[in-house]
């Protein structure tokens, strides 16, 4: 799938005005994008990083990172996904930055989402739903998510950049994912559930030979 998450990446960059400041993902597809943005770092004003990852990256390229805070509200966010359903529902998190990339996400006016084949699926919840948890909730957030039916684990040796911790929730058949990303980010102790829904992707663009753009 690499040439797929290359063709998604590069798609991508049709989508850049001249002047903007561009929100950056995470991720093994978001690589690519920062490649492919660094051939046209003149053209942009800077970039908003959501992971120490993507930050090191872009400054590799000497590419401009500037914190959301000095930065306001962003025209552009790209950034991948796990899975992504129809209706353009996401689930986010499996390199473990969904809180700072919900954060960008809700502060873009356009956020395009670039996937290969592969993470289209009709209903979300093959891939293990991460909700970032503060430590101290841990077993109570276990808890609820059991009780919703799913089977929480913990992602070992794993600490986000925020200092907390995952569990990946094995087990779902997400249905309504706006209705879930509400209930679970209402238990205390969750800092956010890796669930795009409420503000899910406005474009999505699929890796083929032709890259389809929906």
């Amino acid at each position: 799938m690499t040439e797929a998450k290359r063709r998604a990446a590069e798609k991508a960059i049709d989508f850049i005005e001249d002047g903007m400041i561009v929100g950056v993902g995470t991720g093994s597809t978001v690589a690519y994008f920062i490649d492919a943005l660094a051939d046209i770092k003149h053209r942009i004003a800077g970039t908003v990083s959501s992971s120490v990852d993507s930050t090191k990256k872009l400054k590799a390229h000497g590419i401009p990172v500037l914190e959301l805070n000095e930065s306001g509200p962003l025209q552009l966010y790209v950034d991948g996904a796990d899975e992504c359903d129809p209706k353009k529902n996401l689930i986010k998190g499996g390199g473990g930055a969904l809180t700072r990339e919900k954060i960008i996400a809700e502060a873009s006016d356009t956020y395009v989402c670039i996937i290969d084949p592969s993470k289209r699926v009709p209903v979300l919840g093959t891939f293990p739903l991460p909700v970032e948890v503060i430590p101290m909730g841990l077993a109570l957030v276990g808890g609820v998510l059991t009780q919703l039916g799913g089977n929480p684990v913990l992602r070992e040796g794993f600490v986000t950049d925020n200092g907390n911790l995952i569990l990946d929730v094995h087990g779902l058949q997400i249905t309504d994912p706006v209705m879930l990303e509400q209930a679970i980010n209402q238990v205390p102790g969750v800092v956010t559930v890796g669930l795009f829904a409420r503000r899910g992707a406005d474009i999505v663009i699929e890796g083929h030979e032709n890259p389809e753009v929906w």
